[in-house]
């Protein structure tokens, strides 16, 4: 790979780790603690929903957030020629 590539794909990737890390920030901490209060004003499954987005919701975003990146960097390994196939 090429020097100038080889930037272009890590510049690509820091995007994806800095824009999933700011979506799990976001929920874990914006839903879980900032919003708890405005979000216990509705119920899900009998729980506050603030409750909920702190003990199992930024769990279940966390682990969608993990398959989406695995599925972003192959389509980036794929775009920049370093998959594994």
């Amino acid at each position: 790979m090429k020097e100038e590539n080889a930037r272009a794909y890590w510049a690509a990737n820091l995007r994806l780790i800095l824009t999933y890390l700011a979506i799990w920030f976001a929920v874990s901490y914006g839903c879980g603690i900032l919003l708890v209060d405005e979000l216990n004003q509705i119920q899900m499954f009998g729980f506050k929903l603030g409750f909920w987005f702190a003990q199992q919701g930024a769990i279940y975003v966390f682990l969608v957030l993990i398959i989406m990146y695995a599925h972003s960097m192959n389509k980036l390994d794929r775009k920049f020629d370093v998959h594994e196939d």
